[in-house]
């Protein structure tokens, strides 16, 4: 059982709109419920790519799917759920071992996956590595983030090695929506 305070998500799915904090760039995101898990995607305009995040019930990354220029994934990454992560060519990835989610830069979904996975009270903080993606290198490295949850529906996210930390605000199903100087919700 998900021990998320955050509403359940419509099987049917959901979807949303991000834009950058300059407003230079616009993301279409979907969520919907299929073969027993949640597949998440977004198109993301200003850096012209495309990624699918597949999570099972309990929002633990299975897949990540990443598409700029090409009609197949330039990168194609799945975990066992056990924070082991590898290549769909089979390379395994042990640097990222330990990473059971993952940041891509140029949405703030990815924020949502720590946030409903984990079971934090008003006041807690949780230090976590994740799997962090260039989308214009292709580059997959583990970062150590921190997550902090301020009340119901605000968080604190610092970025460790650098120091760097932004609050914001989520809407009813954990969703970011400001997220100040980097985007806003639009839809």
């Amino acid at each position: 059982m998900n021990p998320s305070p955050y509403l359940a998500l419509p099987a049917d799915g959901y979807t949303t709109q991000w834009s950058t904090w300059q407003g230079d760039g616009v993301e279409q995101f979907t969520i919907i419920w299929e073969n027993e898990g949640w597949t998440a995607s977004g198109t993301v305009g200003r850096e012209r790519v495309q990624y699918v995040v597949r999570l099972n019930a309990s929002w633990q990354v299975r897949q990540f799917l990443l598409f700029r220029d090409l009609d197949e994934p330039d990168l194609w990454l799945a975990t066992d759920g056990t924070a082991r992560w590898g290549e769909m060519n089979g390379a395994h990835r042990p640097d990222l071992d330990g990473c059971y989610d993952l940041d891509l830069a140029c949405t703030p979904f990815t924020q949502t996956l720590p946030i409903r996975r984990l079971p934090l009270h008003v006041g807690h903080t949780a230090d976590i590595i994740v799997a962090s993606i260039d989308v214009e290198t292709l580059q997959v490295e583990p970062e150590h983030q921190r997550y902090t949850r301020l009340d119901t529906h605000r968080w604190a996210f610092t970025h460790l090695s650098s120091g760097w930390s932004q609050e914001f605000d989520v809407d009813k199903f954990g969703l970011p929506l400001d997220y100040p100087t980097l985007f806003h919700r639009i839809s």
